[in-house]
Order: C-alpha cells, then structure tokens, then sequence
C-alpha cells in the first residue's frame, strides 16, 4: 500500500467513483462534504496526481491515474477485509459460522427462510445477519467479509456467482386522490406529471438508474425528485402529498398508510431479479451446503447455470 494513505482514504476514493458525486459520496461515507473534498485534495497533493477530471468544480469522470488508483485501492480495501474476515472466523471456532447479508427492503420470507434452514452435518452452525446497501452486499462477499448475500439486480462481475430465486416488478404508491388509483397497473408514463419520490442512489444504484433510464427512454422529464433512505419515509411523504413512490414489492405492500394506495409497474425494465450471490472461487463445503438448501426453497426460481448448483 502507498505510504501515507490509510484505509479510510482508499474507501472515500473509491466511494467517490461509484458516486461522481460530493454531495453523495459524503452522506454515504457520514461525513461533511468539505471534509471528503480535503481528503481527496490531500491525497491528490501528496501523490502529485489528479484523480478525477473535474469542470467548473465539479467532478465529471475518472482520470487514467484515477482508474488505475481505484482499482488497485478496491485490491488494497479486499484483501484487508478478508484478512479480517479469516482471523474473526478462525477465532469464533473453525468456521461455524456464516455470514449473510441482505439490503433493509428484503422480503421478511426469505430471512425467514435463512433461519428456518438446519445442516444435519452442522448443528452448531451459527447464523448472523447483516444489513446493507446493495453495492456494499455485493463488495462485501466479494471481500469475504459475508459468506452469500440476497441482492436484488446485483452489478454483472466475474468475481461473485449470482443465482436468481425471485422475480418482481416495482410498485407505485399513490394518494387516493391520484388520477390513476383506478387502475390496477401502470407504466411509468402515467406518473410523468407527478413529483417522484425515489429511493436514494446509493441504496440501490441499479433499480434508481433503471427508473431514470426507462424514463429517458420514453422521453419522460421527471419533475422534482425527493430521494429517501426508507420506503417507510417514501410512504409518509406519499401520505402527505409530496409526491408518488416508486418502491420495491415489500415496501410497497408493508409500509402502506392512510390514504395510500398501491399500483403494480408493468414496465418490462422494471422487473428485477432477486439473486443469492455468493464469491465465485468459494470452495467451502458449508457455504455450499447451506446455498442449496435455501435455492431448493424457491422450486420455481429462474433456472440458471451457476457454480452454486453443481457444487
């Protein structure tokens, strides 16, 4: 690792670059955005290379030092991280324990369906569930620091093994008073005169991008856009009339309140696949074991070849 520069610095590069955006970055890292702007100035300055090609102030893309300084730091930030991971697990007694993560909107049925699963091999198997956003699901397996994952439309990498078991559209949640609470499904097109309350960015980049990417498609201008962190703030700014929501299935059909109702979206680009993502060189027998047992729960998932079921 480069003298000087500590892990936290790695990871606000690296968070930066996913974001390309201060404003972003800084709430995802939880701290002011002056703050994240100095590290990066300061890391730039030592090291006498611009890592981000900037206009008017504004970051605009990644340079070549950028790129190859991401890459590396993410190397750097994984092989940290499943050092960690090793030595934890080696200390709670030979590995019986898995690690498995899941994003704050996950379908309560399928944890359930997580607890509910006993290895006869393994009676002394240990569970712990964690919870986080999506990009951070997927680095984290890929890290070691979770053994599999629940990842709604997870990013296409040769580094994890994806296996979808559920499939589901996106929801609309509407005032009752919304010209369209008639029907009992919509597109995305019926919603263009309404301010969009969307899930923020780094809660889920590949649903927030697909939204505005469907709505550009279809020459759609959304009007103002508030961004939460909970479907439960989505609902209640529906319930006061801030806008529509445009949630995952759970958050649609968990959080409704007064006054809200509920519209399924048939767009075709808003139908996603939820996946057990495990890392794709994982060899162990009881993250294996375990992985089956909880596909074989879901008969009727969408088939797909993967490492996972030829294990």
């Amino acid at each position: 690792m480069l003298p000087n520069i500590e892990l936290r610095h790695l990871y606000a590069v690296i968070v930066l670059a996913e974001e390309m955006n201060f404003t972003r970055a800084a709430h995802r890292l939880q701290i002011t955005q002056p703050a994240l702007s100095k590290q990066i100035h300061a890391i730039e300055g030592l090291h006498r290379v611009h890592l981000f090609a900037r206009d008017k102030g504004r970051i605009t893309e990644l340079t070549d030092a950028g790129r190859a300084f991401v890459e590396e730091a993410r190397l750097a930030l994984s092989h940290t991280e499943r050092a960690i991971h090793l030595a934890r697990t080696a200390d709670c007694g030979s590995g019986r324990a898995l690690m498995i993560g899941h994003s704050p909107g996950t379908d309560r049925s399928w944890v359930s369906a997580i607890l509910a699963i006993r290895l006869s091999s393994d009676e002394n198997l240990r569970i712990r569930l964690l919870t986080r956003f999506a990009l951070d699901l997927v680095r984290d397996v890929i890290a070691g620091n979770l053994n599999m994952a629940l990842v709604t439309a997870p990013p296409e990498d040769t580094r994890i093994t994806a296996v979808p078991f559920a499939r589901a559209p996106l929801y609309a949640a509407l005032p009752e008073s919304h010209r369209c609470v008639h029907r009992e499904r919509l597109v995305l097109r019926d919603l263009e005169k309404d301010d969009w309350i969307l899930s923020a960015k780094q809660v889920h980049p590949t649903i927030h991008d697909a939204i505005l990417e469907t709505a550009r498609l279809g020459a759609i201008a959304p009007k103002d856009a508030h961004e939460t962190f909970t479907e439960q703030q989505a609902v209640h700014l529906v319930a006061e009339h801030a806008g529509v929501a445009i949630l995952t299935k759970l958050s649609a059909l968990e959080f409704q309140a007064d006054g809200v109702v509920v519209r399924s979206l048939s767009d075709p680009s808003l139908c996603f696949d939820t996946c057990l993502v495990m890392r794709s060189d994982d060899d162990s027998k009881l993250t294996n074991r375990f992985a089956r047992s909880f596909l074989r729960r879901f008969p009727h998932r969408i088939l797909a070849s993967s490492q996972t079921e030829s294990r």
